[in-house]
């Protein structure tokens, strides 16, 4: 129970020093004394250190299975293993906001070491709007989600934790994509204190590049992560469902992603300051927008901690005030912005990432009205829909076609401005094999959808521009490298949504079934008992066309506490296909609902995915 005391008050002694910082800030603002501001490396690695304290506290009591802290008891049991033991820290409301809080201290200690050489009190007024943040994060945990509350008397036995969340891809998916979110803070705090400062040059933008990208590439990564886990462990056989938590993460992604190439311009050119400012807003505000989302309770989503919708409102008041502050701050320093007046040429790489950004907020605002809809609908008119897949395909696939040509254009065309007969000798050759090509293909998959075509197309003219640039060139690999790694996952998914076929039926063992052009046959089931939990492991036989057997040997779950079964899936994967086979029970329990889908080119979604964050990784990799 000590572990809960000494958490709590490190939780509440990092909000006092939060609270010293801010003030010191403003004194020092004042005063400009440079002599001090060692003082600050001592506050903030002592808050950080505080933190660390605070967390650790909280692992040590799901390592004991100390049942008198309500989280632990609410997420965890002494069957658990030890794994998800320590997983289930931040499996949770209360632990992964203590998980961010950690992660905000860390970083902001890290932007103050690592940028010595900037102006001083630049680094203080971003210390100081990071406070803030970090302030109120402390605030919103220690009033509305503490993760240290007592129950007395003490129960013997937890309630655990879901068995979904008991997988070890989904132990560290939570983490990354943590520090996505927060590395937006940071972008968040240095642009509002650049704008105040009359810092948002190039150097600046050299410095805070490499935030964006660190950003980026684990937002990235994140994402990737929750994918993989939701395609074998949920059982929906896909690599995207549009579920609104997997869309509240790729909003932010999308204006990470415009970020990058704006501020390429204000490195390069010292160019496009308010697009620089009104990203950095945005994507922090969609960082935290997503929180607020998916605490509230409103999303319907598998993903959501559905809790007391009063934690959801002190994050949106929260986030109304940073953005009412960034919006004062944005009129009232915006003369400090000294824009280049410069006339953007039609052909010139200032207007390809131009235009590059406005597909980028269109495909943002397709996701985001796509998600809030039904939420504001269901608020007016108590009327509960879903927006699926079909919404989203008819309102991005026709804009994605000039989208991935301008990706495969836009890396070759110069500052300022290029000239178009130096463009045509080199891509003609390539456009006219890419037509061929996608001629052939689309003759041989049957494409009957003019999108569809349009698509393949496009994207084949992205994959060889882009490979030739790999090969062609060793400047600005990281960019060649990423768009390369896209067009592969373009195409991926496109082979994918084309090929993939299913089967379902319900099976008793000894049953089997035709389909397609294979045969699949229920052989036998075992039932063994695990930990904390009953495994149903069934075994069937897939024959295919070349008679060549395949056998799977899927699992049911039922864990004993929460009593809660699910349905793991056998997947037998190879470079080019994956092959899938899950069952359910069925009520009268000698009958099963068996799945089995063949899904073609996975493994090259998820090692794109990979290879377009490795690019990014890139840019932090200097030449000598």
């Amino acid at each position: 129970m000590i572990s809960n005391y000494i958490g709590f008050y490190a939780l509440s002694f990092g909000l006092i020093i939060s609270v010293l910082i801010i003030i010191k800030s403003i004194f020092f603002l004042k005063k400009n004394n440079e002599d001090k501001s060692k003082n600050f490396f001592s506050l903030l690695s002592s808050q950080f250190t505080l933190i660390i304290i605070s967390f650790f506290s909280l692992i040590y009591s799901f390592v004991n299975s100390d049942f008198s802290n309500n989280t632990v008891f609410n997420h965890s049991h002494t069957t658990k293993p030890l794994f998800y033991k320590i997983s289930g820290t931040w499996g949770n409301h209360e632990g992964s906001l203590l998980l961010w809080l950690l992660v905000l201290t860390f970083f902001i200690l890290i932007f103050f070491l690592k940028s010595r050489n900037l102006k001083l009190s630049y680094r203080v007024f971003t210390i100081f709007f990071q406070q803030i943040i970090i302030f109120g994060f402390i605030l919103f945990i220690i009033f509305t989600s503490n993760p240290f509350g007592i129950l007395y008397p003490i129960p013997e036995q937890g309630l655990g934790l879901n068995p979904i969340l008991q997988d070890p891809l989904l132990a560290i998916h939570p983490p990354i994509l943590y520090i996505g979110y927060v590395g937006t803070s940071i972008i968040f705090s240095s642009s509002l204190a650049a704008l105040v400062t009359r810092s948002m040059n190039q150097v600046w933008a050299k410095h805070i590049k490499k935030w964006i990208f660190a950003s980026w590439i684990f937002l990235t990564l994140g994402i990737m992560l929750g994918s993989i886990w939701a395609y074998y462990e949920l059982g929906w056989g896909g690599f995207w469902f549009w579920d609104p938590v997997e869309n509240v993460s790729l909003m932010p992604w999308f204006c990470l992603t415009a970020l990058i190439h704006t501020i390429s311009v204000l490195e390069k050119r010292n160019m496009l300051q308010s697009w620089t400012f009104m990203l950095s807003i945005m994507t922090f505000s969609l960082s935290m927008s997503g929180t607020f989302l998916v605490r509230s309770g409103i999303l319907n989503s598998i993903h959501t901690f559905a809790n007391d919708p009063s934690r959801g409102l002190f994050i949106l008041v929260f986030l109304f005030v940073l953005i009412l502050l960034s919006i004062f701050i944005f009129f009232t320093y915006y003369e400090n912005i000294k824009i280049r007046k410069i006339q953007f040429l039609f052909i010139s790489k200032e207007t390809s990432i131009l235009l590059n950004n406005w597909f980028l907020m269109y495909f943002l605002s397709v996701v985001l009205i796509g998600t809030v809809y039904p939420i504001f609908l269901e608020a007016f008119t108590n009327e509960k829909i879903s927006v699926g897949e079909p919404f989203y395909q008819k309102l991005i696939t026709p804009f994605m076609v000039p989208f991935l040509i301008l990706m495969a254009l836009a890396p070759n065309i110069k500052w300022i401005k290029n000239k178009i007969e130096k463009l045509n000798i080199k891509i003609l050759t390539l456009f006219i094999i890419n037509l061929f090509l996608s001629f052939y293909i689309v003759k041989l998959t049957n494409t009957k959808y003019l999108f569809a075509t349009l698509l393949i197309t496009s994207a084949f003219f992205l994959f060889l521009i882009s490979l030739r640039d790999v090969l062609n060139t060793n400047s600005l690999m990281s960019q060649r490298i990423s768009h390369f790694a896209f067009s592969i996952f373009i195409l991926s998914i496109l082979f994918n949504s084309i090929f993939t076929k299913e089967f379902n039926s319900n099976m008793s063992v000894g049953d089997e079934m035709k389909f397609f052009n294979g045969t699949i046959k229920f052989l036998k089931i075992n039932i063994y008992e695990e930990n904390n939990y009953q495994n149903i492991k069934g075994t069937f036989k897939f024959k295919n066309s070349r008679n060549n057997n395949i056998y799977f040997e899927p699992e049911i779950r039922i864990y004993n506490q929460p009593n809660i079964s699910t349905s793991e899936a056998d997947i037998k994967t190879n470079l080019f296909t994956d092959n899938i086979l899950n069952f359910n029970l069925i009520n009268d329990k000698e009958y099963f609902s068996v799945r089995y889908q063949y899904k073609p080119l996975m493994f090259w979604v998820w090692i794109s995915t990979f290879f377009i964050a490795f690019g990014g990784a890139l840019t932090f990799i200097r030449k000598k």
